[in-house]
């Protein structure tokens, strides 16, 4: 069977860069961080006081006020990145295209904060004073099901539940949607808001977070004194559409989607595999499925957490696939400024690896001071560099050992 061709034609994003995707990758250009101190907690409660917070972000905008009170804040930014990324796609969806237009948002952890909320509620008022919107509001699947709702786009509806690659996975699978032939157009990524309480000290509690108290230089992956990831927040949206259906409307197309591979590490709840060996074999197969050679990728989103095992791990599983060519090729964490959006990350860094294409610009590795003698790759440190990539691929790596690798081309 053909496979049928994908391409992206739509992006939308909030991030702690910003609530647009190209006010966003013109400051990840520029090198600019969105790590702040914690301001929606008390930062003396925790170990970890520097966070990536979304900010300045009005969901009345976006939203009916009515209606945002009925939704999880990490529903809030899928339903405004969804917005944005089909009114960027001049998407019309209408009774004619609806059931062959699909949603596949993910989210790790849902609406956290609502948990949090409405168990404090039930422990000092009871039950019945537990709002009805509890459930819905708490379950990672709704932002799929308020994106759909707010579209009207009866196709296709899924969630995916990956932890820290929940948005590639989203991505992927929902590219395999298309490619199959059962949507033409799917609306894909991840969500999530999970600075809040219990989230922040179970992070603490099993130390994956930075201690380091400066913002300027707390998230900062392949570096030598990295201790940890820093803590973010937003959502990453894409439009995909078959080719043909883009090209009938005069679509813009940023770029192909034409690779995805999805692993399991079989080894550890929180800890890679030795040598990043599940994240290697998904590379490998995410490579081969796209019809592509190792040495055609240029350029790699690395999963590039700032914790000790990942950058370790996952330089040594590029150097697997990749051979010789590793040392050829550029590798960036955009996390380095983002921090880590969970499972929002894998759609914030696809939009940044399908900009990378359009714009032949590679993104930096920012705060990337002292290099770590196992981390000997080409991390573009500190400054983005002009130059042109014809593919490249984007990784992503979840507790409970999932790893997920999509490869984008530019489109021809």
């Amino acid at each position: 069977m053909t496979k049928r061709r994908v391409v992206v034609t739509g992006i939308g994003a909030v991030t702690p860069l910003g609530n647009d995707a190209e006010t966003i990758w013109k400051k990840i250009q520029e090198g600019i961080s969105g790590v702040g101190i914690l301001t929606r907690l008390n930062p003396d409660d925790y170990p970890a006081k520097v966070v990536a917070e979304v900010k300045d972000f009005n969901v009345e905008e976006f939203i009916d006020k009515k209606d945002a009170r009925k939704m999880d804040r990490f529903t809030h930014y899928a339903v405004a990145a969804s917005l944005m990324a089909v009114k960027d796609a001049g998407l019309e969806i209408n009774d004619d295209n609806s059931h062959r237009v699909g949603v596949w948002i993910g989210s790790g952890i849902g609406g956290m904060e609502t948990f949090e909320n409405q168990f404090e509620t039930f422990l000092n008022k009871g039950y019945r004073r537990v709002s009805p919107f509890f459930v819905p509001m708490m379950i990672p699947d709704m932002a799929a099901g308020q994106v759909s709702i707010t579209l009207g786009a009866r196709g296709f509806n899924s969630c995916t539940v990956t932890a820290c690659a929940t948005g590639t996975n989203s991505i992927g699978d929902a590219f395999k949607v298309i490619q199959r032939g059962a949507a033409d157009v799917m609306v894909t990524g991840g969500s999530e808001a999970p600075i809040s309480r219990m989230a922040m000290a179970g992070f603490c509690a099993n130390k994956a977070l930075s201690t380091n108290p400066d913002p300027e230089t707390a998230s900062r992956p392949f570096d030598l004194n990295r201790d940890g990831f820093v803590m973010g927040e937003g959502a990453g949206i894409v439009v995909l559409e078959e080719l043909e259906h883009a090209l009938a409307r005069g679509a813009k197309i940023y770029a192909e989607i034409v690779g995805y591979a999805a692993t399991g590490d079989a080894y550890h709840i929180t800890a890679p595999a030795p040598g990043g060996e599940g994240g290697a074999r998904a590379m490998k197969m995410a490579i081969e499925d796209a019809e592509l050679k190792p040495e055609d990728i240029g350029y790699i989103n690395a999963h590039g957490t700032s914790t000790d095992y990942n950058d370790k791990f996952e330089t040594l599983a590029i150097k697997e696939v990749f051979g010789e060519h590793a040392y050829k090729l550029a590798v960036s964490s955009t996390k380095s400024m983002t921090g880590h959006l969970l499972g929002a990350a894998g759609g914030v860094e696809a939009i940044f690896t399908v900009l990378t294409l359009r714009d032949s610009v590679l993104p930096p590795t920012i705060n990337l001071q002292t290099p770590d003698p196992e981390c000997d790759l080409d991390y573009v440190p500190n400054v983005a560099r002009k130059q042109a990539v014809q593919a490249a691929l984007s990784n992503s790596l979840g507790f409970g050992g999932h790893n997920a690798t999509i490869v984008f081309r530019k489109y021809e």
